[in-house]
């Protein structure tokens, strides 16, 4: 509500790129393999760039709960996509309750004649690409573990979200309160980079899917 959109979505990626960067250099950690690449460029393209801006932009005209009820569809598009791409297979009942689960999240999030708007489909649109950043996460975290996972896709994307990030800061208006500040430190240290600790780590241990 009182930042630019746009800022949001490209201040959180190129600030926790460079939090990360200072981490991998202080951390002496490896570089990336040529292999593992393209497996950081599904993470750049659906967590670091795709997701986070996409997001931003869907919360211009929506709740921050529905949004939320909106995200729940993640999990699914995640174990669809891992199924369709690793070759991933599970029981009948899994599918199941999975979509079960999922049709119950889209009526919840259409409930009482709700109009789907442009920020419906902005949030849509983070799930589906989204799912693509999760699974190539996940399977690159059984190789460089989450941390490194996370901490890279977010270093080499930086030649695009740094620029980007300056340009709409001397653009946009940066008025805004401390509890706005404070959101945005939030989903930089935390939803961007802490958070996939534990997602990149716990799909690589209990399988993408599930």
């Amino acid at each position: 509500a009182e930042f630019d959109a746009w800022f949001v979505g490209f201040g959180r990626m190129a600030l926790a790129g460079l939090a990360s960067g200072a981490w991998l250099w202080l951390a002496g950690a490896p570089r990336p393999s040529r292999e593992q690449l393209p497996w950081l460029a599904g993470c750049i393209a659906g967590v670091v760039i795709t997701f986070p801006l996409f997001s931003s932009l869907a919360m211009r005209t929506l709740p921050a709960s529905h949004g939320a009820v909106i995200n729940g569809l993640l999990p699914f598009a995640t174990a669809l996509l891992a199924a369709l791409w690793l070759g991933e297979r599970h029981r009948a009942r899994f599918w199941l309750c999975a979509a079960v689960g999922s049709a119950i999240v889209v009526a919840f999030a259409l409930r009482h004649g709700v109009a789907v708007g442009h920020g419906h489909l902005w949030m849509l649109a983070a799930v589906l690409i989204g799912a693509v950043g999760y699974v190539a996460g996940g399977r690159l975290s059984r190789t460089m573990g989450g941390v490194n996972t996370i901490l890279w896709s977010l270093v080499l994307a930086l030649p695009l979200t740094l620029p980007m990030a300056a340009w709409l800061a001397l653009a946009t208006p940066l008025q805004a309160g401390a509890a706005a500040w404070g959101g945005l430190a939030y989903i930089t240290l935390i939803s961007q980079i802490a958070g996939f600790f534990a997602s990149y780590n716990g799909l690589a241990l209990g399988g993408i899917a599930r």
